[in-house]
């Protein structure tokens, strides 16, 4: 019984990321945003390595998160005239 709760613990702590993980994996994510949208941002005027080129980056990356979302969203909206309340999940 031991040895079971052992390696039970064991396993789930061992699929756990660890800061250090978690740190690299956002770093490749913003280095890949970076070679995609970086000459694009350029292309639009924007000086390399400027808050402003930083800001387009993010908002191309942004853009197209939402433009290719996978996950199934609904919309419902109930109200009268003049008034409605829309929910989108």
């Amino acid at each position: 019984m031991r040895t079971t709760t052992t390696l039970a613990l064991a396993l789930l702590l061992g699929g756990c990321a660890t800061q250090a993980d978690r740190a690299a994996e956002q770093q490749r994510e913003v280095d890949e945003m970076i070679a995609v949208y970086g000459p694009a941002c350029e292309r639009l005027g924007n000086a390399r390595d400027s808050e402003q080129w930083r800001s387009c980056i993010l908002a191309l990356d942004t853009r197209n998160a939402v433009r290719y979302r996978t996950a199934p969203t609904t919309t419902t909206c109930f109200g009268h005239r003049g008034f409605f309340n829309c929910s989108t999940f």
